[in-house]
């Protein structure tokens, strides 16, 4: 579990493809710290940390994670945003996330608005349930507040700090990011359709 509070943002440095799965060697400030098995949030996906060499890690993506994620358009040089569990001792800063992405959206607008900037997203309008106004969302790991949300798009408003410490400052028209629906959310609409 995570609070999509980003500790820091690593490099892709090396991808070695092994039957349908991606493995992906990421150089990072935490790589060091790490341990073997630990689960570790790499832009809002949930991967299990297999060797570290140094200060670099290897995580492996399986068909179903790609097929859901952004991770196939990865490559050498690619920026990640990285946070590691939620410890039980720790202030929940963000909102819950479990780093399971629920979907991808695309960058269709980014507006800098007077030292704050604004970005829209398009999404599968099939999921438009699991998004309200003013509520959490979680874009490539980075816990946002939502606004200006329609069926299939929504709006996140990015302070100065968040644009420096995350590689949402990457993000341009016609990117792709991952996300992942407020938990809460999914709960209830689940609740409320099984009666």
């Amino acid at each position: 579990m995570f609070t999509g509070i980003v500790e820091t943002v690593g490099t892709v440095k090396e991808i070695i493809q092994k039957g349908s799965n991606l493995s992906f060697w990421i150089e990072s400030l935490l790589s060091t710290e790490f341990k073997i098995d630990q689960s570790i949030c790499h832009d809002g996906v949930c991967l299990t940390i297999e060797e570290i060499q140094g200060s670099t890690h290897r995580v492996t993506a399986i068909l179903e994670t790609l097929q859901k994620t952004n991770l196939e358009t990865w490559k050498p040089g690619t920026n990640v945003n990285i946070e590691r569990s939620l410890t039980l001792s720790q202030r929940i800063d963000g909102h819950i996330v479990q780093g399971h992405v629920d979907t991808t959206a695309q960058c269709i607008n980014k507006i800098e608005k007077n030292g704050s900037w604004e970005f829209t997203f398009q999404f599968p309008a099939s999921f438009a349930e699991l998004i309200i106004e003013k509520g959490s969302i979680c874009v490539n790991g980075i816990s946002l507040t939502a606004f200006n949300a329609g069926k299939n798009d929504f709006s996140v408003a990015i302070i100065p700090y968040t644009l420096e410490h995350t590689n949402i400052r990457f993000v341009e028209k016609g990117s792709i990011v991952n996300i992942e629906f407020d938990i809460l959310g999914k709960y209830l609409l689940r609740r409320n359709t099984l009666g």
